[in-house]
């Protein structure tokens, strides 16, 4: 399938692979009180979905993964699948992705369609950019917001800053578990 830089919008950059190695995570700790600072490296994978159309509505889209492994590790610590959406109609982009720790986030954010940097959002409780986790999850970390701010440097150059905002039980204060990296495309 091949859409238009018209189709995908702000998001036709992204077709490709992409790979970085200096990604910053803080995470909450085994001890939850901890923070944990972790160094990762990411490989991102976009490809194109082609036209959904929902009655009026026409997003087109791509089909998104990505996998990060602790700098010197050989078995992933986290990884996502899901979808990020153009909707040309209404200048949205939406990131749609599922944690296999039973998290899912669809996440939006008006956007211009030749933006090269945006921001999305979710919060728990909305029933159009919102966050449902499992029970588990709920109860002992339950994600309350998410934040993502996104930038193409160049061509072949893109960074992110995520912040998952935590209600972690015991503790008064949310905590900001982090994430950022810079990736380089290293397939079209």
């Amino acid at each position: 399938m091949s859409e238009s830089r018209d189709e995908l919008g702000p998001l036709a950059g992204l077709v490709g692979i992409w790979e970085g190695d200096k990604g910053a995570d803080q995470a909450p700790d085994d001890d939850p009180t901890n923070i944990e600072h972790n160094v990762y490296r990411e490989r991102m994978t976009f490809a194109p979905t082609g036209l959904v159309e929902n009655h009026d509505q026409k997003l087109y889209g791509l089909r998104y993964a990505t996998t990060a492994w602790r700098i010197g590790a050989d078995e992933p610590f986290h990884e996502e699948l899901g979808y990020w959406l153009w909707d040309a109609a209404d200048g949205q982009v939406l990131r749609c992705f599922m944690v296999p720790r039973g998290v899912t986030v669809i996440a939006g954010g008006t956007v211009a369609a030749d933006a090269t940097s945006f921001e999305l959002a979710a919060e728990v409780g909305s029933e159009t950019y919102g966050i449902c986790s499992n029970r588990f999850l709920d109860r002992e970390f339950k994600t309350v917001r998410y934040d993502l701010r996104f930038s193409f440097r160049g061509a072949d150059t893109i960074h992110y800053w995520e912040d998952t905002v935590l209600r972690i039980r015991g503790q008064d204060e949310l905590f900001h578990h982090t994430d950022e990296n810079t990736l380089r495309r290293v397939r079209s």
